[in-house]
């Protein structure tokens, strides 16, 4: 195919995607003309827009579609994409339609690319290396997987030399990419839909660490087993890199950082969880292997906000605590909520949580009981289909997993009805968490607690 270097207009089939809005952006911002369709209006298509992007949310060939010349113009879907009128227009009209992961992939092979992989942890883990990649002022740029609060974007430009970039293992996306340097934080089982079993996905994360050209720039979380020699990465136990000491003082969490031949106390940093310290770990890992001192790497720690949706926490006047939370699998429920009752063990816990995809949660149904079962109090929203169709998954509900939970306070509610009833219960901390539309009740209940 030709150089993307040739084309002056891209076309989005699903530009709203938090992955194709940060490639929207990068070429947006290399000056060619961006366009595109989504099924929804949201707070992220409101922003493409506000950065001079065309956006339709009719699934409707326009004229200035039609005007389109396949020479100059290329189009870039979502494999989450179902079959589309102004996808088969293009199909239909001699245009390049790509993947969005090709178009990734062959943006990195020409950068030394740091690729996050993993099924948990890598938009925290990706975003931090380029957060601290922008503190020591090196060339890059940052395609991610969720809105960086230092950044107000999932996209930051910063040069062309390091391309940093969140790998997705969904439909096996990762295996298009170029990195130089990687990390493998988590292989558990997810997207049954794509792999099948806990074995094969697993052999996908594999693959991807093949890519790699140079075991002492693979990092892996240690006790992963990805069949090859890979720098090893942990926390509180001893590793290639590893973190121990770990203490609370006040709202701010504290760690000692350890490399083969090094021990570096004191590092300060914001983001709750043990999990997100093990993130930290392996971004001061790559960045201290890049050449970066430990001085600038200790204030990037310490000045890193997170991810908006990544444990995003307030605390009110009236002493009540508030989370939102992206965790959308057991491991990442198990892993919030363990945080919450690990600071605020005397605090009673309300979870609100949006099931995601129907098969995810046929999957792991016993998994998610589980992990809500260490609520205090628990209501239950039914399922965010996404790209599923609830006829293909019959007797998959969210009253079908409320059966399975234990929790006695548990009750099962739609989304519009889920803010009346927070507001009638008796909690300390609220949990909102899921990776739908569930954050539409965020501004709501911010503006509630605070007694606006």
């Amino acid at each position: 195919m030709k150089a993307l270097s040739t084309y002056q207009n891209f076309y989005f089939v699903g530009i709203g995607g938090i992955g194709m809005s940060a490639l929207a952006r990068y070429f947006n911002a290399s000056g060619r003309k961006v366009m595109g369709y989504d099924k929804t209006a949201t707070k992220i298509t409101s922003a493409l827009i506000s950065e001079g992007i065309d956006i339709i949310f009719e699934d409707v060939v326009s004229e200035e579609t039609k005007h389109l010349n396949p020479e100059n113009t290329l189009v870039i879907f979502t494999p989450a994409i179902k079959k589309l009128e102004i996808l088969n227009h293009f199909n239909g009209h001699g245009f390049t339609v790509l993947k969005r992961a090709k178009v990734l992939g062959l943006i990195t092979e020409n950068t030394a690319c740091i690729a996050v992989a993993g099924t948990h942890g890598k938009t925290t883990t990706s975003s931090l290396v380029a957060h601290l990649c922008k503190e020591a002022n090196l060339s890059f740029s940052a395609f991610l997987g969720g809105i960086a609060e230092n950044f107000k974007s999932n996209f930051l430009y910063n040069g062309s030399d390091i391309s940093v970039v969140e790998a997705d293992e969904y439909d096996r996306s990762f295996l298009n990419l170029s990195p130089d340097w990687a990390v493998i934080t988590s292989t558990d089982a997810d997207h049954l839909d794509i792999y099948g079993d806990k074995a094969t996905i697993e052999q996908g994360f594999k693959d991807f660490a093949t890519l790699v050209p140079a075991d002492n720039q693979l990092f892996v979380r240690k006790g992963i087993n990805i069949g090859r020699n890979a720098k090893s990465y942990a926390v509180n136990e001893e590793a290639d890199y590893y973190s121990d000491n770990i203490r609370e003082i006040g709202d701010k969490i504290y760690f000692d950082f350890h490399t083969p031949t090094e021990e570096i106390n004191d590092f300060e940093w914001e983001i709750p969880g043990i999990h997100n310290v093990e993130n930290a770990t392996v971004a001061i890992a790559i960045l201290h292997n890049l050449g970066v001192d430990f001085e600038t790497l200790k204030q990037g720690i310490a000045n890193f906000k997170g991810i908006k949706r990544r444990y995003t926490k307030h605390r009110f006047e009236n002493g009540k605590i508030y989370i939102d939370d992206y965790a959308h699998h057991p491991t990442e429920l198990n892993a919030v909520i363990g945080s919450i009752k690990t600071f605020y063990p005397e605090k009673k816990l309300l979870v609100v949580f949006q099931p995601h995809l129907f098969s995810r949660t046929r999957d792991f149904a016993d998994g998610f009981a589980e992990s809500l079962d260490k609520a205090d109090e628990l209501i239950l929203l039914d399922i965010y289909p996404a790209r599923e169709l609830q006829e293909n998954f019959e007797g998959v509900t969210s009253s079908w997993l409320s059966e399975k939970i234990n929790l006695e306070t548990r009750e099962v509610s739609n989304l519009e009805d889920a803010f009346s009833r927070i507001k009638e219960k008796n909690f300390d901390v609220l949990l909102t968490v899921g990776a739908g539309n569930i954050d539409t009740l965020y501004d709501g209940i911010v503006e509630w607690l605070s007694g606006k």
